[in-house]
Parts: C-alpha cells; sequence; structure tokens
C-alpha cells in the first residue's frame, strides 16, 4: 500500500512521529515498522486501536516506546506473530518491562476441570507469538520466556534443517529490515537525505585583526546608526517647534491680541 511505503520513507529519512503515524494508519495493515523513530506511546496505542490484523511489528531503537503502548498491541493486535524490539538502552529497558506481558495467563477460572473450559477462559498474554527478534536479550529474560513461552522462538536463525517443520520468514530474521519487501522495488534515492556542502572557511591572513563578535557587530551598527540620524532628528525637532509657534499665535485669541496690540504701538 502507498500509505506503508510513505512511512517507510519516513522512517528513513528520520521524518517518522506521532503525527505522521497516525494520519497514515490503516487498518489494513499487517506489517508495521517504526524503528529508530520519534513515535511514542500515544502514537503507538492509536496505531494498535486501528491496525487490529497487524502480524509482524518492529518497535526497536525507539526512545520513546515503553511497555504501556506495547501491551496495546498484545492486547488489540491477536494475529501478532513476530515482534521485534532493544537497540538501544531504552529500548531494551522496554523489553525487559515486556517479558511478563508476552506469557500466557489464565482469566479467573471457577469450572471444576479443563474439560468445562470454554475458548474466552483462556487468554491474555501474547498467545499468537511465534518469533521474538531482540538481538542483546540477556539470559534472565531468556530463560523466563523458554519456561513460559516454549513457542515463541528467540533471534531466529534461518537454516536448511528446520526441525519445526516450518520456514522462518523474513520479517523475523534480525539482518532483514522489517519493511524490506515494502521499498525494495523504490529507487533509494527518493528517501536520501544529502548534506548540505559545507563552505571553506576564508584564509585567514598573518596580520589580520582579531574577527569581532557578532554581538558587538550589532552593537556597532546601531551606535553608527544613531549618530548618521542625530542632524536629522534636530532639524526635524527644530521645524516641529516654529510651527507649532506660528500655529499658537494664528489659533490663540490671546496671543492675536497682544500681536495686534504691539503692532499698532510700533506704529504708533
Amino acid at each position: 500500500m502507498i500509505q506503508l511505503a510513505i512511512l517507510s520513507i519516513a522512517r528513513r529519512r528520520r521524518l517518522l512521529n506521532d503525527q505522521v503515524l497516525v494520519s497514515l494508519a490503516d487498518s489494513s495493515w499487517k506489517v508495521l515498522d517504526i524503528s529508530g523513530s520519534d513515535v511514542t506511546d500515544v502514537g503507538l496505542a492509536t496505531v494498535a486501536h486501528t491496525c487490529s490484523n497487524l502480524w509482524a511489528v518492529d518497535i526497536s531503537r525507539c526512545e520513546k516506546i515503553t511497555a504501556a503502548s506495547v501491551s496495546e498491541i498484545i492486547c488489540h493486535c491477536p494475529s501478532l506473530e513476530i515482534l521485534r524490539c532493544g537497540g538501544c538502552p531504552r529500548s531494551e529497558f522496554t523489553a525487559r518491562g515486556c517479558v511478563n506481558l508476552l506469557k500466557p495467563k489464565l482469566n479467573t477460572l471457577e469450572e471444576d476441570s479443563w474439560e468445562e473450559l470454554e475458548a474466552v477462559d483462556i487468554g491474555g498474554g501474547a498467545e499468537s507469538l511465534r518469533w521474538l527478534v531482540w538481538p542483546k536479550i540477556d539470559d534472565y529474560s531468556k530463560e523466563i520466556i523458554a519456561a513460559e513461552c516454549p513457542r515463541v522462538i528467540v533471534n531466529p536463525q534461518r537454516s536448511l534443517l528446520d526441525l519445526s517443520g516450518s520456514k522462518t520468514p523474513s520479517e523475523a530474521l534480525a539482518s532483514v529490515a522489517l519493511d524490506h519487501s515494502i521499498v525494495e522495488d523504490i529507487d533509494p534515492k527518493t528517501w536520501a537525505v544529502s548534506a548540505a556542502p559545507q563552505r571553506a572557511a576564508a584564509p585567514t591572513l598573518p596580520n589580520a585583526p582579531p574577527e569581532i563578535p557578532i554581538a558587538e557587530r550589532f552593537r556597532l551598527a546601531y551606535v553608527s546608526r544613531e549618530a548618521r540620524l542625530a542632524p536629522k532628528r534636530a532639524r526635524r525637532e527644530r521645524q516641529h517647534r516654529r510651527r507649532a509657534e506660528r500655529e499658537y499665535w494664528m489659533n490663540d485669541i490671546d496671543a492675536k491680541s497682544v500681536a495686534l496690540a504691539s503692532k499698532y504701538l510700533s506704529k504708533s
């Protein structure tokens, strides 16, 4: 789908965040790769409710993802079979916090025997999870998953002899990007980010004066401007004062009387 292609390109250009993810989310999605992005719990939880058919999810190297939104994915995406995590300190911490979320849980049971249980009585945990891609998984977490989630294969490796009888999908291999198949036919130049060419520094002359700081440049420019405008301001002030005096003698009655009296006395 074109939305997934746009999402994959945005991720590679380091432009993927909650706003982009939510605006592109489509209920038909089966694969979601937000690895190394700025997506937060808010964006991932929103997608969990929208894209309930997700089959594979990659949240590795996501600094803003916690176990809270992973729980939403596990809860609302019952078809989830592949989960990728870890890759950076924060994501490693989140992965360790999600171990208990992966374990199957039983709801409160009141029946006397297993034969009387209904399918809805057995719930919780990542029931469909088949492959967990966590390259730097710690021994303690690995032991818990091996004991509590025997169906989950941690860090699967593709081999010619598959003892489980099923082929490991490429989406479950750490060496292959989860969204590789989505962009494999797209020219990489469409998402490549080219760095702006750096200007070569001008050569420094041996006897050149030290460079003036930018703040001092602004101050000197302001002082120079004030010095240039000072004569013009003084001239405008004198013109304004003379104009005010003329208006006073022309419009004030007492001033007119004094002016006429002075003029009469001078003639007599």
